[in-house]
């Protein structure tokens, strides 16, 4: 399990993401941090960020900046925060949402290339609410991306909060995305092998089994966890991952299974809306229900 991008750049989100760093630490987990954008560019903010490694010198971080970002800023990122990983974000929702946002994304595929070549560590392709489609993921893995964290829509909506604050999109967009049971899916039908982590509204630890069941290697959360830090405390935020932890692994359980490997070789049966989408997008959904 990853405690996914969040935040970095205040002195709020410094407290955060030392709250949470403990937390991995103590659990095993791995981390992200938020866009690192605006640490590289104002070197006094590299704390807020920083400050994971500092409490969790042992464990997994991973840095986080734009798809489109130059090597030297993606290296700058690497080394605030001494990653094992480096996630890029592809956000253009919510950039053009945004009256500030990019609106150039010329180039994007040429540049993964040279970060996936130039990077110390393994790069991973994140969606951040929005999801990835097969053919989206298609062009990544020409561009030497194994790493795809799905980042389905159904967690935090970027596209509604910007309209929030004066968005362009007024609300037209706030449906827009791939549902993460469904890119999950998709990206499970690339020939090539590639390795998924599942991310965008997993709320309880059935969602996280359901997941992994389908065939993801990770599942990550944010907002749920971010919000009850803040609203309840560190302690609240322990007492919940202890329990999610548990329900976790009482759901591989019930399903007869004592691990994920073991987990994944169960049949799945995937109905409803998600079974819709798949059959209209030619993707045979009794794969999954075959096995075992």
């Amino acid at each position: 399990m990853i405690i996914n991008a969040i935040t970095g750049g205040t002195d709020e989100a410094r407290r955060i993401n030392r709250s949470l760093a403990a937390l991995t630490r103590k659990y095993g987990l791995a981390m992200a941090v938020g866009s690192q954008t605006l640490a590289i560019h104002e070197p006094s903010l590299r704390p807020t960020f920083s400050v994971v490694r500092e409490e969790n010198p042992d464990g997994v971080i991973l840095a986080n900046v734009s798809a489109l970002s130059p090597i030297d800023e993606a290296l700058q990122a690497v080394e605030m925060v001494k990653a094992d990983g480096l996630q890029l974000h592809f956000n253009v929702a919510q950039e053009l949402a945004m009256p500030e946002g990019d609106r150039d994304f010329r180039g994007v595929l040429d540049n993964v290339a040279r970060l996936v070549k130039e990077s110390p560590v393994p790069v991973i392709a994140k969606e951040v609410g929005f999801g990835f489609s097969r053919e989206a993921a298609e062009k990544l893995l020409t561009a030497g991306i194994q790493h795809f964290d799905i980042g389905g829509k159904g967690g935090t909506n970027f596209v509604a909060i910007e309209d929030q604050r004066q968005g362009l999109f007024a609300h037209e967009f706030d449906d827009w995305g791939i549902p993460t049971a469904v890119s999950l899916a998709e990206l499970l039908t690339l020939e090539k092998h590639v390795h998924l982590t599942a991310t965008g509204g997993i709320r309880t630890a059935l969602d996280g089994v359901k997941a992994l069941a389908m065939g993801a290697h990770l599942i990550g959360m944010a907002g749920p966890l971010l919000k009850l830090l803040i609203n309840e405390g560190e302690s609240a935020l322990e007492n919940y991952l202890q329990g999610f932890l548990y329900r976790l692994k009482a759901g591989v359980l019930l399903a007869g299974a004592n691990s994920i490997e073991k987990l994944q070789q169960k049949p799945v049966i995937i109905s409803g809306k998600t079974a819709h989408w798949l059959s209209a997008r030619g993707i045979d959904i009794n794969r999954w229900a075959r096995r075992g």
